[in-house]
């Protein structure tokens, strides 16, 4: 056996693919799942990737680094690229040893493609986020009788700026255009969020320090690449809302989260409610990053009146070591922070509180 199959030979990094390998079956991706334990095993410093990925001069779990390298060999299958490889993946049934021989060759075959692609941080913009933000929107019409000008951190493709043109299902209750090709229906447990008031938008802007522009075949990729191959609900959601985005207008820049929140709090005007949001992005950003944001937000919100509230919607975990996320709301003028329901990181089931 090769001295770079030794348990001792980048330990930490093959314990982080193993531990998303565990993270995958939790959130019900199998073969992601299979996928990652292959290439912890498999992994070795014959090729230019295997040497990056071992001698990893991050914090692997920080830097998704196994989702990094998956997005990288899933690309390579929804391209065409690599027949031999796509037959391992879905609906495909192999083997375990067949799986990492193909793996294996895929790699050495492909090493400056799978290389390059390890620069880039995963970016799923996941859609059925949006099923977990919109009570959380509603609630902000509902209580300021006021139309929102959209911002949202962490954008990626700035998918989730498009919610009001989704259509949505909790249990027996429905929301949003029935025509709509993008259709969310999260497990609905425990009580039904409130779905009434009405609710307009008057602009949408996002930001990501590395926007997905979806008009750019490689980025379009690129964003597809990083939905589990296993979850074909996942990428058929992602390629409607892009289809749906050719024709909502709407802003994306390149920039820093903490200067973007401060130049649109700056151009705020009243008549509107000014609502800043985010999904499962604020544990990513630098810690200064974050007091900046919420400074800003705070100093703002002293200044809120009933005409021009600040409504702050995030859906994030409270601790990093929660199983969910929390979508929390905090509205100014008067500037209390309410947990409003425990989510799905994925956005397969909400909790009503």
């Amino acid at each position: 056996m090769s001295e770079f199959f030794l348990s001792d030979d980048a330990p930490a990094v093959r314990a982080h693919f193993e531990a998303q390998a565990k993270a995958c079956d939790t959130l019900g991706s199998s073969f992601t799942a299979r996928l990652c334990r292959a290439l912890a095993r498999l992994l070795d410093r014959a090729t230019g990737t295997g040497r990056r990925i071992l001698d990893w001069q991050g914090d692997p779990r920080d830097d998704a680094l196994a989702l990094r390298l998956c997005g990288g060999l899933h690309a390579l299958v929804l391209s065409g690229s690599d027949r031999r490889l796509a037959n391992i993946y879905p609906p495909n049934r192999i083997d375990d040893e067949t799986l990492r021989a193909i793996l294996a060759d895929a790699i050495a075959r492909h090493d400056a493609v799978l290389l390059a692609a390890l620069v880039n941080a995963p970016q799923t913009n996941e859609i059925a986020r949006s099923g977990m933000l919109l009570p959380g929107f509603l609630t902000v019409a509902r209580e300021t009788g006021l139309p929102l000008a959209l911002h949202e951190i962490g954008s990626s493709a700035a998918l989730n700026l498009l919610f009001d043109r989704f259509h949505y299902r909790y249990g027996e209750a429905e929301w949003g255009d029935a025509g709509s090709p993008v259709r969310l229906a999260p497990e609905l447990r425990g009580k039904l969020p409130k779905l009434d008031g009405d609710l307009v938008v008057t602009g949408r802007h996002g930001c990501d320090i590395a926007p997905v522009d979806i008009g750019n075949p490689a980025d379009r990729l690129r964003l597809r690449s990083y939905i589990w191959a296993d979850q074909a609900l996942r990428l058929e959601r992602l390629d409607a809302a892009i289809g749906l985005a050719a024709g909502v207008p709407f802003s994306l820049e390149q920039v820093d989260a903490a200067g973007f929140v401060r130049t649109r709090l700056a151009s705020r005007q009243p008549g509107a409610a000014f609502v800043l949001f985010h999904s499962i992005m604020w544990q990513y950003m630098p810690q200064t990053t974050r007091a900046d944001i919420s400074g800003v937000l705070e100093m703002a919100g002293r200044n809120a009146t009933a005409d021009a509230p600040i409504a702050w919607l995030r859906m994030e975990p409270l601790a990093t070591s929660d199983p969910h996320a929390t979508l929390s709301l905090t509205l100014w003028p008067d500037g209390e922070t309410r947990h409003l329901a425990r989510c799905d990181y994925h956005g397969r089931w909400i909790d009503w509180l």
